[in-house]
């Protein structure tokens, strides 16, 4: 088996370290903890688990701080891992790390999945919560990558004349970091002027654009999301990137929220790239549905309950039938939108879609 130091950086995360570290201790691994600066308990905590626990000085750089946390790690292989994520763990997955991570070579980085809970902003209920499943770079030889970027930081080759291949491992991790209004909140309100002064070192970077369009999205303030998502969408995008998909997804649903809806329309353009996944195949529904075409928008919806990959919760499944009972309902065929209702199974918009017409 391949020697693993997992490798965390913190700062006052009292509240999720010591969950995070009792999961990540179960399995053989070094655990490297580099304190940025911590007022509370989270030192303590972390000693009870690991007796590798640095200081570093908070220079408003992400980067910075992971590869110093890298560098007092002394197995050649590192996993990353954010204290407020829980590592998904049983002995079976455990087994499979260990048969999967000594079949990597040390040009290749693992990219773990990440459930991760995002509150909505824009409803105050406690239940307003999508579940999106992200894929991140998390598992590399040390001597092949680093980090680079002051936020929203990427794995990028030491070597510059080399490539590095992603590749998924089987580790899940549960992230509470934006799982509710208020965390979500504050941890936008801390990115955004991070990611601003880091876009004015590199005002073209599109992957800057996108995640200061992606803050100010999460905020639900679309009108200040959409320009960066133009701006991103404006340069030669390497289509095969996750956060390019992403972007394709956020800019439409930036402009439905914004009601312009003909504009949206523009994406049946990309359409053959990007419906690999049942997020944009469901946003192309819903743009249909805005522009009454309903039935496309229906066709859309079905064709998304066919997709296996996905980022959010329900789009493949409850909230694509939901749509098209919405649809059959406000179009007068209500038998055909308690059927869809009924597709939904627990989703509770729609038992009560099935009250209302019952």
């Amino acid at each position: 088996m391949i020697p693993i130091s997992v490798c965390l950086i913190a700062k006052n995360e009292e509240k999720y370290i010591g969950e995070c570290l009792r999961r990540l201790s179960a399995y053989d691994w070094e655990i490297i903890v580099v304190d940025t600066g911590s007022t509370d308990h989270t030192v303590d905590i972390a000693r009870t688990y690991t007796p590798h626990v640095y200081f570093f000085e908070w220079i408003n750089d992400f980067s910075a701080a992971k590869n110093y946390a890298v560098s007092k790690a002394t197995n050649p292989y590192i996993l990353t891992v954010d204290c407020d994520e829980y590592l998904e763990t049983d002995v079976q997955t455990g087994a499979l790390i260990r048969q999967l991570t000594d079949q990597l070579t040390p040009d290749q980085i693992g990219v773990v999945s990440l459930l991760n809970p995002s509150a909505d902003v824009s409803n105050s209920s406690d239940n307003a919560v999508t579940l999106v499943h992200d894929h991140v770079a998390r598992f590399f030889h040390k001597d092949y990558a680093h980090y680079e970027g002051a936020i929203h930081e990427q794995l990028v080759a030491t070597n510059p004349n080399s490539t590095l291949e992603f590749v998924p491992i089987p580790l899940t991790f549960y992230h509470n970091g934006y799982s509710s209004v208020e965390l979500k909140m504050k941890k936008t309100a801390r990115n955004i002027p991070m990611l601003k002064e880091a876009l004015k070192q590199n005002e073209n970077d599109p992957y800057l654009l996108f995640q200061l369009g992606q803050s100010y999205f999460g905020l639900a303030d679309y009108e200040q999301a959409l320009p960066y998502f133009d701006k991103a969408l404006s340069f030669d995008l390497n289509e095969q990137e996750e956060y390019v998909q992403t972007l394709v997804e956020s800019y439409g649903y930036c402009l439905l929220y914004l009601k312009q809806y003909s504009k949206a329309l523009a994406l049946e353009g990309i359409y053959s790239v990007f419906s690999k996944r049942a997020d944009f195949v469901f946003l192309m529904g819903l743009i249909y549905m805005n522009n009454a075409m309903f039935d496309l928008a229906i066709h859309e919806f079905l064709k998304a309950t066919t997709i296996s990959n996905y980022a959010v919760d329900g789009v493949n499944s409850f909230s694509a039938f939901y749509n098209v009972g919405i649809i059959y309902e406000c179009t007068g065929n209500v038998k055909e939108a308690i059927r869809y209702y009924k597709k939904c199974g627990k989703y509770e918009p729609a038992l009560q879609r099935i009250a209302a017409l019952k």
